[in-house]
């Protein structure tokens, strides 16, 4: 339900945007995938954040990255709060490989976490406390060949 709830949103920004936009997308240089996932927690939740983050969501990142779904998984905290445009206070760098394999991410989350109603609730709990998210798919642009 909530991945098509996310879908959904998705779609709603990105058609006025693209509708809007006559310029065509930039091509990425390379064949793997990079998204940058950027969350604001609100202000004094900075901890029980990443608490939440560690127990729930990063081992399923991990597992993911076993999986071959992802090469690379990094996260990132801004050297300083307010430091001209870090508005964002946790960040997530997720690597997909080109011949990423197919993960039932379903099964998997069933299986890191047989306590669902627990998992479910902390989750909950995890989003509740964000100011905003928003995530940024990048392209590698080779200024060599210009």
């Amino acid at each position: 339900m909530r991945k098509w709830f996310r879908l959904v949103v998705m779609l709603m920004l990105a058609l006025p945007a693209a509708a809007a936009s006559a310029q065509a997308p930039v091509r990425s240089a390379e064949a793997a995938k990079t998204t940058w996932y950027f969350y604001t927690v609100q202000w004094g939740y900075q901890d029980e954040f990443l608490d939440l983050f560690a127990r729930n969501h990063y081992p399923l990142l991990k597992a993911l990255e076993q999986a071959g779904k992802y090469s690379r998984v990094r996260t990132y905290v801004p050297t300083y709060h307010g430091d001209g445009r870090a508005d964002w206070t946790f960040a997530v760098e997720l690597v997909e490989p080109a011949n990423a394999p197919t993960v039932d991410e379903e099964a998997l989350v069933k299986k890191l976490y047989p306590d669902q109603a627990k998992y479910v609730r902390e989750e909950k709990r995890r989003f509740e406390i964000l100011v905003a998210h928003w995530d940024v798919p990048l392209n590698v642009v080779d200024l060599s060949k210009r």
